[in-house]
């Protein structure tokens, strides 16, 4: 077996497992501030709110720091300290006995322990180029399925076991994970010689200069984070609209959490197959149709009345912009120049940090001032513009292979 199989198998395998442990405890956050002591519902809310929003924020800000430290010091290290780190702030949640300590430990966890950006790094630089869509498709598929199962499991261990018992868990997890990478993963082509450790030192500035001079780098991102924006702008408008065209009484949770799955369900297996095509068939090509496929399958969803057809819609829609953010994926992978992929994929995880924190505020707001279709609206028109944007900003052949060489040491 190639060693970048199984590279890949056990970084798949071990992201799937750390993202289900992150996830496990998102469902009940809610309920462990008030088991810390907050009782007025909406200090609960306001207090749930800036737990949930500490994570991504202190990740958008510390993951090109990692990004540029793997590039000079190695992709499979920052893997296992993400793991590592992860396994013991988690768990230390569990011990937690204020409200204020958990949003100290939230902020650490995004700070340190960010599993995304180190694992795409290490696939991304260990993966031959001519393999790289399915390769980083697959991953996205361990991605979408660690973060869609996670809440549901999390969910009934916290109702089971408790919400103390549900973060050791977690950090178990993640503690399995990170040994995983220790024991299985061969050591990464990180250079050793001084001129491309120089060469590494001096990421930031040489980063500057590779996303503003012309390359796709700039694009891709934008729309990677714009993608992401897009499919985190419906979910706080989703329980009240689904409630909203439904009798009294009815389970709207497990209904929600139904159609939620149906949109995990659909990217799971919109990436890989994405990735394959775009392998073979152009990732251009493939990029406009699953970007115009997702806005054409977000707007339907402002207008429906029965929520069998909006769990239909999100499967379609879950298919199309997991497809399409597995494209984009590759197609950064392709124009990175070898040596900036930690770099380039911690900025990728920061823009991820952002579109995580923005895009649920921007649901919201919009659902507030216009009413609960907008956000549906707002997602269909972001993939959309999105796409044409990219397709208009870069050329075909700037997708496809890297355009810019490293600059002389």
């Amino acid at each position: 077996m190639p060693e970048w199989h199984r590279t890949l198998y056990t970084i798949w395998f071990t992201q799937f497992i750390a993202l289900l442990g992150f996830y496990f405890v998102v469902p009940f956050i809610p309920c462990y501030v008030q088991q810390l002591g907050i009782s007025d519902p909406r200090e609960v809310v306001l207090w749930a709110g800036i737990a949930t929003s500490a994570n991504p924020i202190a990740m958008a800000v510390m993951s090109p720091v990692w990004g540029v430290l793997s590039d000079r010091y190695g992709y499979k290290i920052m893997v296992v300290r993400a793991s590592f780190a992860g396994a013991i702030i988690l768990a230390l949640m569990g011990l937690v006995t204020n409200v204020q300590q958990l949003i100290v430990l939230r902020l650490a966890q995004g700070a340190f322990s960010g599993t995304i950006a180190a694992t795409t790094t290490l696939v991304a630089s260990t993966t031959p180029k001519e393999h790289s869509g399915m390769a980083l498709g697959s991953l996205q598929t361990a991605v979408f399925l660690g973060t869609s199962l996670g809440p549901l499991l999390g969910g009934l261990v916290g109702d089971n076991l408790g919400y103390r018992p549900s973060f050791w868990i977690t950090g178990a997890l993640l503690l399995l994970s990170g040994l995983l990478v220790v024991f299985l993963v061969p050591k990464d082509p990180s250079p050793t010689d001084a001129t491309a450790r120089t060469r590494r030192a001096r990421s930031w500035a040489d980063l500057k200069v590779l996303l503003g001079s012309g390359a796709a780098l700039l694009p891709l991102l934008i729309a990677r984070t714009l993608y992401r924006a897009a499919m985190q702008v419906p979910n706080p408008a989703l329980p009240l609209f689904v409630q909203a065209n439904m009798p009294p009484g009815t389970h709207v949770a497990t209904v929600t959490g139904l159609i939620t799955g149906a949109f995990a369900v659909g990217s799971a297996a919109g990436s890989p197959l994405a990735g394959n095509w775009g392998d073979r068939l152009g990732y251009r090509r493939l990029l406009l149709f699953a970007g115009l496929a997702a806005g054409l399958f977000y707007l339907p969803q402002a207008f429906v009345r029965l929520p069998g057809w909006l769990l239909v819609w999100q499967l379609l829609a879950g298919l199309a912009i997991g497809g399409a953010l597995a494209v984009l994926v590759a197609m950064l992978a392709h124009a990175t120049p070898k040596g900036y992929e930690g770099a380039v994929f911690g900025l990728d995880a920061s823009a991820m940090g952002v579109a995580n924190a923005i895009g649920p505020m921007l649901g919201a707001s919009a659902a507030a001032a216009f009413g609960l279709q907008i956000p549906f609206a707002l997602a269909a028109a972001t993939c959309v513009i999105s796409t044409l944007l990219l397709m208009v900003q870069v050329g075909a052949a700037d997708l496809l292979a890297p355009v810019l060489k490293r600059r002389a040491p």
